[in-house]
C-alpha cells in the first residue's frame, strides 16, 4: 500500500514563503508523476504542479514565477517551494502521485493546510 505524507504547512504572511514535503513509502515517485493539487473552500481541487519521472514540469498560470516543484528520488520525496504567497493561494494542499499506464492511477497524501493572512 503506498503511502504519502505531506509537511510544511502552515499560516504564513502575505509575501512570505513555504516548502511543502511529501515523502512516500516506496519509489513511486521514479515512475510516476508526482503533483501538488489545492482546494479551497467551495472550490474545485486544482492542479498546482507537476513533475514527471523525465522530469518535465508544468505549472497553473496562477503560480508561475513563485511556486517551483522539484523532486529527491533518493528521498522519495516530492518538494513544493512557495515564494511571494498570496491569500489566493490558501488552501488545503494535496501530494499526488500520477500514472497515466497503472492503476490504480492516483495516490493522494492526506493534505496540508496552507493559510496565507497578515
Amino acid at each position: 500500500q503506498v503511502q504519502l505524507v505531506e509537511s510544511g504547512g502552515g499560516l504564513v504572511q502575505p509575501g512570505g514563503s513555504l516548502r511543502l514535503s511529501c515523502t512516500a513509502s516506496g519509489s513511486i515517485f521514479s515512475t510516476r508523476a508526482g503533483g501538488w493539487y489545492r482546494q479551497a473552500p467551495g472550490k474545485q481541487r486544482e492542479l498546482v504542479a507537476r513533475i514527471r519521472s523525465s522530469g518535465s514540469i508544468n505549472y497553473a498560470d496562477s503560480v508561475k514565477g513563485r511556486f517551483t516543484i522539484s523532486r529527491d528520488n533518493a528521498k522519495k520525496t516530492v518538494y513544493l517551494q512557495m515564494n511571494s504567497l498570496k491569500p489566493e493561494d490558501t488552501a488545503v494542499y494535496y501530494c499526488n502521485a500520477h500514472s497515466w499506464v497503472s492503476t490504480p492511477s492516483d495516490y493522494w497524501g492526506q493534505g496540508t493546510q496552507v493559510t496565507v493572512s497578515s
